[in-house]
């Protein structure tokens, strides 16, 4: 925090204003330890009261700041550093909180960096494949490894000559991506290697995304995105991987494991027993969503096809399969459940041939969910099986014999007030 703030003593400095250094860091503390406001918008923060104080337009002060030199991804090695650097932008990621407008990956030939545009900073959007001219953008240091953050003092300039991108210093030894059990990520924006299974391969939400799904080892599952610009090999259910320079992302207190042109798929050749991470939930089951009933798998790579293809192999005969996305509510709260063909098929009484011979008959796949809903909503259960995300992963379903009155009793009575 000292040399944020003598950083920003420097610069008020050079236009012949002494700030006292004191005055600048406590403020500093009081937003960053306090408050908890990000570090550099905790600087902006700071650096604009002064500027107020000491009636410095922010135009003037921003236009006469010493022109930061251009530098290369490896050359970053300061935090508090404003500097200049010619990147390609190579990968955009979903936004994790609404004050960011967008954040990624961006890099040179010398290597690959993490970026973050805020939304404040009111600039233009970056486009992924496209190489930029940043100007005075902040650097900043969290848990050893440096980040590019754009702020409303930065500029956007779009080259016509493509920046190249080379491997840098992006390989497992030199960027710390520890082989790491699944069950200890707990640390955002962590590089880490894993070894796993994967256990379940999701429907795309965006052409963006190549795969998503859930992949698991002995100590624990987790969610993965391996995104369609980082151009890995597809993976396939049921099959063990070693994912090498992953990124380990935080949203809402959970963790996931994000692949980009930085990370390797090796397929192993040995079986992952995915360890069992039991939850329970009792309650009616009120909404089979749509994605349920009778569906079409790639052979492939077990998408499920939407409209007759797969995002990656395109028309495919695809091959049929049973599976219910439910919803229970217990009164208090709601759970969503992926059930496979085989619960599905007992729960419901209807085998996956079954279903093929009613949708065949009626002309229309639908009828299949159709029963699906008169089977088993309104009706109470009890499900069983490892929580990843909003899902639990279904692999015990048991129908409660009838509603426990006594609980009920128990969860809408509310004390008399005297």
């Amino acid at each position: 925090m000292k040399q944020m703030a003598e950083s920003i003593k420097d610069r008020f400095f050079k236009l012949g204003v002494d700030v006292p250094v004191e005055d600048i860091e406590n403020r500093l503390s009081e937003l960053i330890t306090k408050f908890k406001v990000p570090d550099n918008e905790a600087q902006r923060s700071v650096v604009n009261y002064f500027l107020k104080k000491y009636s410095i337009p922010k135009n003037e002060f921003y236009a006469r700041q010493a022109e930061p030199h251009l530098s290369k991804v490896t050359d970053i090695s300061e935090d508090g550093q404003w500097t200049d650097v010619k990147v390609k932008v190579i990968q955009l990621w979903e936004k994790t909180h609404e004050s960011i407008a967008q954040v990624g990956l961006v890099g040179d030939e010398t290597g690959i960096i993490k970026f973050t545009k805020w939304q404040n900073a009111e600039l233009p959007e970056l486009e992924q494949g496209e190489s930029y001219h940043l100007r005075n953008v902040l650097i900043s240091e969290y848990n050893g490894r440096f980040q590019i953050q754009l702020n409303s003092s930065s500029s956007i300039e779009k080259l016509d000559e493509e920046v190249e991108v080379g491997g840098g210093d992006f390989t497992p030894g030199e960027m710390g991506s520890e082989l790491r059990n699944i069950g200890e990520l707990a640390q955002d924006n962590q590089w880490v290697t894993v070894r796993g299974k994967i256990v379940q391969l999701w429907e795309n939400s965006h052409e963006s995304i190549e795969q998503v799904g859930l992949i698991g080892d002995e100590t624990g599952v987790v969610k993965f995105t391996n995104w369609a610009s980082a151009e890995l090999p597809d993976m396939e259910e049921g099959k063990c991987y070693l994912l090498s320079n992953a990124v380990v992302k935080e949203w809402n207190d959970r963790y996931s494991l994000q692949l980009n042109r930085a990370s390797s798929i090796e397929e192993l050749d040995e079986e992952i027993e995915v360890g069992t991470f039991t939850s329970s939930y009792s309650g009616a089951m009120v909404d089979i969503q749509t994605g349920s009933g009778l569906i079409k798998r790639c052979p492939e790579c077990k998408r499920a096809l939407v409209k007759g293809a797969c995002a990656e192999h395109g028309k495919v005969k695809g091959e049929y399969d049973l599976r219910i996305k439910a919803v229970l509510d217990n009164g208090i709260s709601t759970q969503d459940a992926l059930i496979n063909r085989e619960l599905t098929e007992k729960a419901v009484g209807l085998s996956l041939d079954d279903a093929i011979a009613m949708a065949a008959e009626a002309l229309d796949p639908g009828v299949v969910l159709d029963k699906l809903k008169q089977k088993l909503i309104g009706r109470y259960y009890t499900v069983s099986g490892p929580k990843v995300e909003r899902y639990v992963l279904v692999d015990s379903i048991v129908q409660d014999s009838e509603l426990d009155r006594a609980l009920l009793e128990d969860l809408i009575a509310e004390p008399e007030v005297e």
